[in-house]
């Protein structure tokens, strides 16, 4: 059973910006979604975990994305946000919304796809 969904998805150019969302059913816990975080991955390419967050707000991002991209949160609303911006091609990926106690994630969306052309 899906218990996260994304929304946001789609083409952009290179050096633009886009903002994913990610909003959590209302049988999934808060107790269950200390962190919430986002995982990508590339065809032909191991999954990656791009972004983290705590329901207290500390953030870990991969290198390849820090600077760039900004990981978000609302507690009461039960979402979590990815602002993306100087995107590559290489950030070309299917981009999953996870939540959990832990940064491994219980929960997951079903991924919303983001093209970045050259």
């Amino acid at each position: 059973q899906v218990q996260l969904v994304e929304f946001g998805g789609g083409l952009v150019q290179a050096g633009g910006s886009l903002r994913l969302s990610c909003a959590a059913s209302v049988y999934v816990s808060s107790s269950s979604m200390r962190y919430m975080g986002w995982y990508r991955q590339a065809p032909g390419k191991q999954r990656e975990l791009v972004a983290t967050i705590t329901s207290g707000g500390s953030t870990d991002y991969a290198d390849s994305v820090k600077d760039r991209f900004t990981i978000s949160r609302d507690n009461a609303k039960k979402m979590a946000y990815l602002q993306m911006n100087s995107l590559k091609p290489e950030d070309t990926a299917v981009y999953y919304c996870t939540a959990g106690a832990s940064s491994a994630g219980n929960y997951w969306g079903r991924g919303t796809q983001v093209t970045v052309s050259s």
